[in-house]
C-alpha cells in the first residue's frame, strides 16, 4: 500500500514540474504584454491626430491616422506569433483593438468630417452623431465580418471616407449626401472586402494597397493638392475594395 501511495506522489509531482515547465516564462510573458501595450499606443496617436484636427492640420492630421492604421495592421500578426491571447489570458487583445480600432477609424475623422466645414452646416452635427452611434452598433456586431473574411455592409472605415471627402471636395451638398449614404450603408449586407484577411485575389489586393499607400502619401504631402490622375486611381482602388466581391459573384451568376 505505501509502495503504491509513494508512486502516486510521484506521479503526481512529476506532473506539477511538467506542468511548471510549459508554463510561461517573464521573459515570453513581457514579451507578449508589450504587443498590447504596442497596439495601445494606437490610442495615443489617435490623440496627436486630433490634436492636429483642432488646429486644423489636416494633411498631419491624416499622417498619425496612417501611423495608427500601420500599428493596428502589425500588432496582430506579432500578437498570433507570440500566442499573446494565451500567455497573458487576463488580457484582451480583442477589446483593446476594437477600443483604438474605434477612436482612430471613426473618433477623430468624425470630427474632421463635422468641423471641417465639407458638410453643409445644418446637417454636420446631426451626421456626426449618426457616424459615431451606428459604427458603436457595428462595431459591437459579431456579424460584422462573413466566413470569407468579408466585411458586412460598410465597415466604419470613416478615416477613409473622411480622406476621400478631403481628396474630392465636393460642394457641401453632395459630401453630406455621400457621407449620409455610408452610414445607410453601414447595415445593407453587401460585401467590403478585407485588404489583408481575404484570401481571393490577395496579390491583386495587397498591391492595390501598395499603389494606395505610395498615392496617399504623395496627396498628404501635397495637401491634396494633386492631379487629377491620381484622384482617378485612388477612386478606382477605394471602388474595387468596396465593390469587388459584387462583380465577381455577378460575373460568376453569368458564368
Amino acid at each position: 500500500m505505501a509502495d503504491v501511495q509513494t508512486g502516486v506522489i510521484l506521479v503526481a509531482e512529476a506532473m506539477d514540474s511538467q506542468e511548471d515547465s510549459l508554463k510561461p516564462t517573464p521573459a515570453i510573458r513581457a514579451a507578449a504584454f508589450s504587443v498590447h501595450i504596442f497596439t495601445a499606443f494606437g490610442g495615443a496617436v489617435a490623440l496627436l491626430a486630433m490634436l492636429e484636427a483642432v488646429r486644423e492640420h489636416w494633411a498631419a492630421m491624416f499622417q498619425w491616422l496612417g501611423v495608427a492604421l500601420i500599428i493596428d495592421a502589425i500588432d496582430g500578426p506579432i500578437a498570433r506569433r507570440l500566442d499573446v491571447k494565451n500567455v497573458q489570458p487576463n488580457w484582451s487583445g480583442d477589446v483593446l483593438d476594437l477600443v483604438v480600432d474605434f477612436v482612430t477609424y471613426v473618433f477623430v475623422p468624425a470630427y474632421a468630417i463635422v468641423a471641417s466645414g465639407l458638410l453643409l452646416p445644418v446637417a454636420a452635427p446631426l451626421l456626426g452623431v449618426a457616424i459615431i452611434v451606428t459604427s458603436a452598433l457595428y462595431f459591437a456586431d459579431l456579424r460584422m465580418k462573413a466566413d470569407d473574411n468579408h466585411f458586412r455592409g460598410f465597415p466604419a472605415l470613416w478615416n477613409a471616407a473622411a480622406f476621400y471627402l478631403f481628396l474630392l471636395h465636393w460642394p457641401p451638398l453632395w459630401s453630406t449626401l455621400l457621407v449620409a449614404a455610408l452610414v445607410v450603408l453601414t447595415f445593407v449586407p453587401f460585401h467590403v472586402l478585407h485588404p489583408v484577411r481575404v484570401v481571393r485575389l490577395r496579390w491583386l489586393t495587397m498591391s492595390l494597397i501598395a499603389i494606395w499607400a505610395l498615392l496617399g502619401l504623395y496627396v498628404l504631402q501635397m495637401d491634396f493638392r494633386v492631379g487629377t490622375g491620381v484622384t482617378v486611381v485612388l477612386c478606382a482602388i477605394a471602388l474595387w475594395v468596396s465593390f469587388s466581391d459584387a462583380l465577381i459573384r455577378l460575373v460568376k451568376s453569368f458564368a
